[in-house]
């Protein structure tokens, strides 16, 4: 059985960074593809982030060149590093854990908001 735990999440303003963590429990961490996704109030969840079983790394525009996805398989640990926050990257953050064979486990998620 998997679980992952997401932390991190808080209070930060505009401008400012945050770090999120998620902490695997399980088998196998290394074979598994991570990913994080967020849902703002009155929206779906969406993607965020993802990371591959090799440490490739993918992100949607809205995104790309402030956040940074990255993994330690010793630690069974993804981290999602997010800086120049923005008012509308406000959400709960949830992380996701895909095996190879597409089996998906989430967490409980961690919150973020961001305002002055």
């Amino acid at each position: 059985q998997v679980d992952v735990v997401e932390s991190g999440g808080g209070l930060v303003q505009p401008g400012g960074s945050l770090r999120l963590s998620c902490v695997f429990s399980g088998y196998n961490f290394r074979l598994y593809a991570m990913g994080w996704y967020r849902q703002g109030p009155g929206n779906q969840r969406e993607w965020v982030a993802d990371i591959t079983s090799g440490g490739s790394t993918h992100y949607p525009d809205s995104v790309k060149g402030r956040f940074t996805i990255s993994r330690d398989n010793a630690k069974s640990t993804t981290y999602l590093q997010m800086n120049s926050l923005k008012p509308e990257d406000t959400g709960l953050y949830y992380c996701k854990a895909k095996s190879d064979n597409g089996r998906n486990s989430w967490g409980q998620g961690t919150q973020v908001t961001v305002s002055s």
